[in-house]
């Protein structure tokens, strides 16, 4: 059996799995598989789930906030901020759900934070522009 290895990469951990049969992602242009002997390639993958699979062994999960793949002499390299693997699809879809709430509800919250910043300057701009033509 054709095997390759996989590597994620992430700011805070670092992971390598031997024996990788298949990986499956997704990135714009749709799902994909990956086997060993893949030509190389290198593409951006979405915000979800992938999924890697052993020799014999039940298929992983893999949530990630997308990311950068990248495959080259049976070496899967994935680098993304943060990373989750579970065996249940259930347990990763849950935390996924989650962790995409919770990464929405910062986001809002910075972008109320930039455009309140905004304003203040807006309107310090205007004071000044006031103040030289008095």
């Amino acid at each position: 059996m054709n095997i390759f290895a996989l590597e994620l990469l992430s700011a805070a951990e670092q992971r390598r799995v031997e024996g990788v049969v298949s990986f499956v992602g997704e990135d714009a242009s749709g799902s994909f598989g990956i086997q060993a002997g893949h030509e190389r390639a290198i593409t951006v993958l979405l915000f979800g789930l992938a999924r890697f699979r052993c020799a014999e062994a039940d298929w992983q999960y893999l949530a990630l906030p997308g990311g950068l793949l990248y495959f080259v002499d049976n070496h899967l390299q994935i680098c993304t901020r943060h990373f989750l693997i579970d065996s249940d699809y259930d347990v990763i879809s849950d935390r996924l759900q989650k962790q995409l709430l919770a990464e929405e509800r910062d986001l809002q919250k910075t972008k109320e934070s930039l455009r309140r910043m905004e304003e203040s300057v807006l309107r310090r701009l205007w004071e000044l522009g006031r103040a030289g033509n008095e």
